[in-house]
């Protein structure tokens, strides 16, 4: 799979972005990097975005409509994305997670309010920073589009 972003672009991305250790201490030739960024592009292929995509034999979700390119905002998001992968979230953990109303240990107790968790948590992104990318490319997933064939 192609990332939305290259690890070349990845790296000049963090270069200028605080906090981004994960992605520094991880080095190029373990693959992980590369690995990291096709995960975060299957994340953020699996959201309902507007319109179609360029081309029906393409691999990706971007670009759409008669764009030739990948949004600058895709490509950050997935960054995003690979940088918390790189730093541990899980998203099956993630999930099993937001079942616990109650977790304790000794005398120390959290409880949940699992009636509410984070839009992007919801939606398999693990960055709020990606979320604020990719919210702009989505359908609003309150409304139906009808079309009419003839």
């Amino acid at each position: 799979m192609t990332p939305y972003i290259s690890e070349a672009d990845a790296v000049t991305y963090f270069d200028e972005r605080l906090r981004t250790d994960p992605w520094d201490d991880t080095t190029e030739s373990s693959g992980d990097r590369l690995r990291s960024l096709q995960e975060a592009t299957r994340l953020i292929d699996r959201l309902n975005f507007y319109g179609t995509k360029t081309s029906s034999t393409q691999e990706n979700e971007f670009p759409r409509e008669e764009e030739t390119t990948v949004p600058t905002d895709i490509q950050y998001a997935c960054a995003e994305v690979a940088l918390k992968l790189l730093d541990g979230f899980d998203p099956e953990m993630e999930v099993d997670g937001l079942a616990i109303v109650t977790a304790g240990l000794s005398t120390v107790k959290t409880t949940y309010d699992r009636s509410f968790a984070l839009e992007h948590t919801r939606a398999g992104i693990p960055s709020a920073i990606a979320w604020s990318f990719l919210v702009p490319y989505l359908r609003d997933p309150n409304t139906l589009d009808v079309n009419r064939v003839s």
